[in-house]
């Protein structure tokens, strides 16, 4: 028999070692039973997150992207250094050490808890995340974390560490539908994860712990905190020295506000690719990382928007102010930083830099208004000129500003504020390659949060007097020359002739020329002349004709009124028509996508656009786009568009300004020869745009704004001359002779033709 001291002291030892043996061998017994019904790592070898697809310009710029994720997969060699360090200062310090569970760190979390008393740290790996993330749910039950330890050590027995710290790199979400933190670099700061500096690599690195509530966009100061400790953890563990760990504090990070946005405005852009790539595969258009290239290039497109925004609020400021855009009430307002202000402007949504305000006090010297952030912005002299008369006390009282009021506010270069509206007008602008339709620039409406109808393609309306020009190319091929001489006088049509009423046009300017060479009447918009053009060449025979630069026929009735532009065209197809002239008489297809590529970088679709100079695709006879094409820059030199060359110094420009009837819709389109363009003007619901609102008052300035940045330090040029083109010395309104160009045949001594006979039906109706 023992001694019973010595029994005393082994007993509890045997007690102890066999309880630890029956736990043993429950672990065993666990363990035996469990591993073996893991899941598959397949989804871990195979690593195909969901991608969302992204829209690029032909330049390499990310303009959109769609998806319920906003994610960026990276190797692990290509994440910086510092960002490991900062991922593992604040998440495993030991991750490089273990198995897949830290034994040492739930130790030390366990005596810290003990220590303050409750459960408050953790001791999840990162391998031990990729498991949760990648198989479990979040639930906090022991046979969950049972099943996370299981599978970290079978990710670890199967998995190199670099793979699974890649895979934990690209799949957690970092807050802002955001996951990976490439993704975050982009959502938060606007730059790959190379270009992270310590302290924005310290703040990506804190976001895992409560990514949705502690982000830098929805509560700074508490992802500041969390930084500071990244940035601590980092210095103790001797991954950035002292002095790194003070710049660090003290940069002051440039967070992005606003993370739905692009830099660059092409919102009717991306709409158009996202629908295109939809198309070609529905099925996982969203998730597999599909990359849509366009044909825009980032100067153009930014050209074109700010050139658009101008030009419509030149005008809106042009037809005065139409007060308040809604009222709300703010009786029960306590103070200027109510919270219940913030709640009153959620309904009002920010246009760019057109944000709406809350009066709180109104008098005829100065406004102070409640924006939107908590900010109490104070508007007074030149900030209240533009909306004066509607502050004044005889102001209408469902227009006047007083407080309740929404108000739009702008902020200047100086940071002083003033009175702006959202426009009622709205506007388009679309910009291609006459070589290849390549399109470089393309603006469908002022704003797209606005209003995603999409006027550049959608918008079917009056060409107007842009249409002229083809009708003028079917003249010159049915014997009329630039030099012939037609009667700018006043017609009438009975009711017998049109088929329904009378019909007596005018000229624009109700003021006739008489007799006069059709240069000079293209360059001067002569509605009569056009109508007899029209008429001498036969309707039926300009209403096929005009569908060699990609018409619609239907669109454009046989009626003599297809002289002023009476049928429908969208810009895209006045692009399109006036590429002909451009190009030397090819009628090319502007398209948007060039290809699109997937997560593998491999080739899905590619464009296959059609190029001028396959006589496959010739319109017109070249001599017919020279003649055009110099009848045109006539119209931009002397003309009705003659603000174009004054205003850019060019002798290369060529276009024609349209004006319909009412004055409902305002066009330029035209071209230099490496870059042809439309801007429209108008109402949504059609009506009278204003007096003296023109296409050369209204679009010219939008299309003149494009090209002043577009043709930025590109040469002139000119179509050169085919053959069968030749030059004569012609008589100039008794100033002695000018030369003019005809084709060969059509250059006898006698200038005047012969004009054909209309071989359409007798009645135009």
């Amino acid at each position: 028999m023992l001694p019973t001291a010595l029994r005393w002291i082994l007993y509890p030892i045997v007690v102890v070692a066999g309880l630890a043996a029956i736990a043993l061998a429950m672990v065993a017994v666990v363990l035996s039973l469990a591993y073996p019904n893991l899941p598959s790592l397949e989804i871990l070898t195979d690593y195909r997150p969901k991608v969302p697809l992204r829209v690029y310009t032909a330049d390499g710029y990310l303009i959109g992207e769609f998806g319920e994720e906003r994610r960026a997969v990276v190797s692990i060699d290509e994440v910086p250094a510092i960002m490991k360090q900062a991922i593992l200062a604040a998440e495993d310090e030991r991750f490089y050490q273990h198995s897949g569970v830290d034994t040492l760190g739930i130790l030390r979390a366990l005596q810290a808890n003990l220590v303050s008393g409750g459960k408050r740290q953790g001791a999840s790996t990162i391998t031990q995340q990729v498991a949760k993330n990648f198989f479990l749910s979040s639930e906090k039950t022991y046979t969950r974390k049972l099943y996370e330890a299981l599978l970290s050590f079978k990710i670890e027995h199967n998995l190199s560490k670099d793979q699974i710290l890649e895979l934990y790199i690209n799949q957690i979400f970092l807050g802002q539908r955001a996951y990976g933190f490439a993704a975050a670099a982009l959502t938060y700061f606007g730059k790959p994860l190379a270009d992270l500096t310590i302290a924005e690599a310290a703040m990506l690195a804190g976001l895992p712990k409560a990514p949705s509530s502690d982000n830098p966009v929805a509560r700074p100061k508490r992802a500041r905190i969390r930084q500071q400790y990244v940035l601590r953890r980092m210095n103790e563990l001797g991954f950035i020295t002292d002095e790194q760990h003070e710049e660090a504090l003290a940069q002051a990070l440039v967070i992005k506000r606003d993370v739905s946005e692009t830099p660059i405005h092409a919102q009717y852009v991306t709409e158009m690719a996202r629908q295109i790539a939809a198309e070609r595969f529905p099925e996982d258009v969203y998730t597999r990382g599909l990359r849509v290239y366009t044909t825009i290039l980032k100067n153009d497109q930014e050209a074109a928007y700010d050139s658009v925004r101008r030009g419509v609020l030149d005008y809106d400021r042009r037809h005065g102010y139409r007060g308040a855009e809604a009222y709300v009430d703010i009786s029960r307002i306590k103070s200027e930083q109510d919270e219940a202000l913030e709640e009153l402007l959620q309904d009002f949504t920010d246009a760019e830099d057109m944000r709406p305000a809350i009066i709180l006090q109104a008098t005829s010297k100065a406004i102070r208004a409640y924006r939107r952030g908590g900010e109490i912005v104070t508007l007074s002299g030149d900030g209240l000129k533009f909306a004066a008369r509607m502050i004044d006390d005889k102001a209408p009282a469902n227009k006047r500003l007083r407080p309740g009021a929404i108000i739009r506010v702008q902020s200047d270069d100086k940071d002083n504020w003033r009175i702006v509206q959202m426009p009622e007008v709205e506007a388009a602008f679309l910009a291609a390659d006459p070589r290849d339709g390549a399109i470089r620039a393309l603006v469908g409406g002022f704003d797209f949060n606005r209003s995603k109808f999409n006027h550049t393609t959608q918008a079917w309306r009056q060409p107007g007097s842009s249409f002229k020009p083809f009708i003028y190319s079917a003249a010159l091929e049915r014997g009329f020359t630039p030099a012939s001489v037609v009667s700018d006088e006043p017609i009438s049509f009975p009711a017998t002739v049109t088929g329904s009423q009378a019909w007596e046009p005018k000229n624009y300017d109700g003021k006739y020329e008489g007799p006069m060479r059709i240069r000079r009447a293209l360059a001067r918009s002569k509605n009569m002349v056009s109508i007899r053009l029209l008429q001498a060449s036969g309707v039926r025979y300009v209403q096929d004709y005009v569908t060699r630069f990609g018409f619609d026929a239907d669109k454009h009735p046989p009626y003599l009124t297809m002289a002023l532009g009476a049928g429908s065209a969208t810009p895209w197809q006045m692009v399109t028509g006036y590429a002909v002239f451009a190009n030397g008489g090819y009628l090319i297809r502007p398209y948007i996508v060039s290809q699109i590529l997937d997560d593998k970088n491999q080739l899905l679709a590619q464009a296959a656009p059609t190029t001028a100079g396959d006589e496959r695709l010739r319109a017109i006879d070249p001599r017919n786009a020279f003649l055009m094409d110099s009848l045109l820059r006539d119209v931009t030199i002397y003309g009705t568009g003659a603000r174009a060359s004054a205003t850019l110094k060019r002798r290369d420009l060529a276009g024609k300004t349209g004006t319909t009837n009412d004055q409902v819709d305002a066009w330029f389109c035209g071209y230099q020869q490496t870059v042809v363009a439309c801007s429209w003007i108008g109402f949504d619901q059609p009506k009278n745009l204003g007096r003296r609102e023109t296409g050369g008052s209204a679009a010219l300035p939008i299309w003149i704004g494009f090209m002043g940045k577009a043709l930025k330090n590109v040469p002139e040029t000119f179509l050169p001359a085919p053959e069968g083109i030749v030059s004569v010395a012609i008589p100039d309104r008794g100033r002695g002779p000018a030369l003019e160009l005809f084709y060969r045949e059509n250059a006898p001594a006698e200038i005047e033709p012969v004009w054909p006979v209309d071989d359409s039906s007798e009645a135009v109706d």
